[in-house]
Order: structure tokens, then C-alpha cells, then sequence
């Protein structure tokens, strides 16, 4: 963790995984503007890194009344496409866990403005949490990874701050922050509803090996959603054979059964993904599908070896391609 003032106390360090939509399906709009979904969530292994610590004089930050009165403030690697102020969800959920745990004062500081010379930041007056992350997931790839900055965040603060919160505690204050952020938060494979945010734990057997395709272009999720609305209809295929091959830890099942009612909507926006994930079956991978929103495309190899040899042949039509497998777990915690 990069620092410029004051001294170092204690920090904490969270991994969290990358998550895919093995199937989405889209039922309808609902009143409060979201989209009622039914959805297999399950985590890849592709991690952003999120270290958090407390600076300031040596055990000021643990203080209680240091608590109720904090500065945050945010490093990232992600470019400019990832928020560096209030609107990045890492800072959102320390703005929501801070509010649950009586830090009533957490204001951020802007990169640019924190000099030692200002007093509102001085450590000395004021202690401050700096959050340090470091992207490995796609951005706005439709992998969930500003989610996932935001479960991190909640896991580090959590137990930066002796807050002594439970998982299912952080899930409801991710669920305010955005629909995947629940599931972020504990990870591995879920069966959701509603607009994504109530989950049941799904039994999973074995790994799969997936080549992970990225394209320069973003795609936006409302975006998206607006197509749907536009040129697509609510159905009722359901998630059934996608969790029998998890069950059965069957990947040529698996990737038959892949879907996403979104799909159409983004082929609509990006034509070339249609033809993109055609080139993905014709390389041999056992399926491929869209990942949530997109743009990312995911294809479902039979091993290891087989998604590098997908991969290789891919490679020429995106930005990015490599190879991960599923399940992968939820946030890993690690005193630094």
C-alpha cells in the first residue's frame, strides 16, 4: 500500500473473485425498475486485490472515538473507466458499512486534494482508511467486478474497523449497493431471484475450465437492458439443466446448457459478438455465452489444456483472452 503521510497501521488484504452468469434468465420489468431474473451466479478465477488500512498515529484509527469520525480515501490501477470517487462502489460500501457500524463522519478525499498540509486530512488531527485496490477483472465486463470491489470492501472494513459484522449482515448492506453485490460476498455457486439478490447455495461438483474472451469495448448494463426492453420478451426456460451438470459435474451438459435471455439484446448493440461466440464453437469449446451483460465472452472447455488450445485459436478477435476455471470460491481474507 502507497502512502504519503503518516504512519502505517494496521492494513487488511481481501481477494475476490471474478463472477458468470451460467444461466440468466430475464422474466419481465418489475415496478421499482429492475428486472425480475432468475440466475445461476457462480465465481471465476480472475481477482481483483483490495488492501485497506488505517493511517495515522499508532492506534488513534482503533480508538473508539477515532471511529466516529474517519477520512477514506481510494487508490486504483483500474484507468479511467473505473470511478476514483463517490460513485466507485468500494467507497459506497465503506460509506454504508461505516453508517452500520456508527462511523458517522466518513468522509472521502478526493487523491488530489489529500497533502499533508491540509488539516481537515492531517493524520495527526484526523485518521484516515486508504483503500488500495488492483483490478484483474474485466471492467465493465459484465463480470461483476465493481460488485466484487464492493463485497471486498465490505469484508475488509469489516474487520479493519472491529466491526464484528456476519456475512448475511454485509449481504444486506451490499444488497442497497447493487444486485450482484450479495452474492459477491460469500461467492461460489447460487441459484438467485428476484432482481438477483435473494440466493440458495447450489451444489457444485468438480472444476471448469473456461477461456475468458474481453473486448476494447465496454458495454453498458443498462444499456443493455434498455434492448431488452426494446426488441426482446420475457420466457420461462428455466435453470434446470444447468444445475443437473453441476450436480453432476458434467461439462459437456454444462455447456449445452448455458444461457442468457440477454444475448439478444447485446447482439443487437454489437452484432460482431454474435459472430465472435460462433468462432468460439468452431474452435471446440463444448459452449460458450455471454458473461451477465457483456461484452466478455465465456467458452466452456472440457479441461485445462483444451481451453488454452480455444484460447490460442481465438486469440486474433479480442483484446484479451485467458484461461480460468470455476468454482472459485468467495473473498479471502489475510491480515497485512
Amino acid at each position: 500500500m502507497r502512502h504519503d503521510a503518516g504512519a502505517e497501521g494496521p492494513c487488511v488484504a481481501v481477494r475476490v473473485p471474478a463472477k458468470i452468469n451460467l444461466f440468466l434468465g430475464v422474466r419481465g420489468r418489475r415496478p421499482d425498475g429492475y428486472h425480475e431474473l432468475v440466475t445461476v451466479f457462480q465465481t471465476l478465477s480472475l481477482y481483483d486485490r483490495l488492501r485497506v488500512g488505517l493511517i495515522g498515529p499508532p492506534g488513534q484509527g482503533q480508538h473508539p472515538a477515532a471511529r466516529r469520525r474517519m477520512r477514506l480515501r481510494l487508490w486504483h490501477d483500474g484507468g479511467a473507466t473505473v470511478p476514483s470517487a463517490e460513485d466507485n462502489l468500494a467507497v459506497q460500501a465503506a460509506r454504508a458499512l461505516g453508517d452500520a457500524a456508527g462511523v458517522i463522519d466518513l468522509a472521502f478525499v478526493d487523491e488530489r486534494a489529500a497533502r499533508r498540509a491540509l488539516p481537515d486530512v492531517d493524520p495527526a488531527a484526523t485518521p484516515y482508511t486508504v483503500l488500495d485496490l488492483r483490478k484483474g477483472i474485466p471492467v465493465a465486463g459484465g463480470m461483476a467486478g465493481g460488485s466484487a470491489d464492493a463485497a471486498a470492501a465490505l469484508v475488509a472494513l469489516n474487520e479493519l474497523w472491529s466491526c464484528r459484522l456476519d456475512r448475511d449482515t454485509l449481504r444486506s448492506l451490499g444488497a442497497d449497493l447493487g444486485s450482484d453485490v450479495p452474492f459477491c460476498v460469500v461467492g461460489g455457486t447460487a441459484l438467485a431471484t428476484g432482481r438477483g439478490t435473494a440466493l440458495a447455495q447450489v451444489l457444485c461438483r468438480g472444476t471448469f475450465h473456461w477461456v475468458v474472451c474481453t473486448t476494447e469495448q465496454p458495454l453498458s448494463t443498462a444499456e443493455v437492458y434498455r434492448a431488452w426492453d426494446a426488441h426482446c420478451d420475457a420466457n420461462e426456460v428455466q435453470p434446470d439443466a444447468v444445475l443437473q451438470a453441476l450436480r453432476n459435474e458434467d461439462a459437456e451438459a454444462l455447456g449445452a446448457a448455458l444461457h442468457n435471455d440477454l444475448e439478444p439484446a447485446a447482439f443487437v448493440l454489437r452484432p460482431e459478438l454474435a459472430e465472435h461466440k460462433a468462432a468460439l464453437l468452431d474452435a471446440g469449446a463444448l459452449g460458450a455465452v455471454l458473461s451477465g451483460s457483456g461484452p466478455t465472452l465465456l467458452a466452456l472447455s472440457e479441461s485445462e489444456s483444451g481451453a488454452a488450445a480455444v484460447a490460442d485459436a481465438v486469440a486474433s478477435r479480442f483484446a484479451a483472452v485467458s484461461v480460468a476455471h470455476s468454482p472459485a470460491g468467495g473473498p479471502e481474507l489475510a491480515k497485512g
